[in-house]
């Protein structure tokens, strides 16, 4: 199979749609991540996607797995443990870009969060990884979030 290798919002989008798909196995498998990445390129990836990204959040988030729990568990009400899985990968990769990548806005990584918990998640599940993001993101970009908005 071909990836279509791409950039742009959608295919932006698409790398975080298939990061959370293969950081979710990881966390239940705790598979080698060069073997989750071969099996998504290989079997999985039917989108327009910007694979360079979804490399990063796969390999990435992982790599900095303390420092992302780290931030998040804070903000928990309860055992990590007893978090929905797919929730803690959505919380892990947007606190990842909260921490990693400052040319992100934090809104549109929140933004994203929320819609890859609706299409996988429980629910109710989008209210909870809200709830605990614009946490995370008042801590992590306490600066951004301060700057007000200029009228146009």
């Amino acid at each position: 199979m071909t990836i279509n290798n791409t950039t742009g919002p959608a295919a932006r989008h698409n790398a975080r749609y298939y990061a959370l798909q293969a950081i979710y196995q990881w966390q239940l498998s705790d598979a080698n991540l060069s073997d989750i990445e071969f099996q998504f390129l290989n079997e999985h990836i039917e989108k327009k996607i910007e694979l360079d990204y979804f490399k990063e959040l796969l390999h990435k988030v992982p790599q900095q797995i303390d420092e992302i729990n780290e931030a998040i568990t804070p903000f928990l009400n309860r055992s990590m443990k007893e978090v929905d899985p797919v929730e803690i990968a959505v919380l892990r990769i947007a606190t990842y870009e909260l921490i990693s990548r400052p040319d992100i806005p934090y809104r549109v990584i929140i933004n994203e969060a929320l819609e890859l918990t609706k299409t996988f998640g429980s629910v109710e599940g989008f209210k909870f990884v809200n709830g605990i993001l614009d946490r995370v993101a008042k801590k992590l970009r306490a600066t951004e979030i301060a700057i007000p908005k200029q009228d146009k």
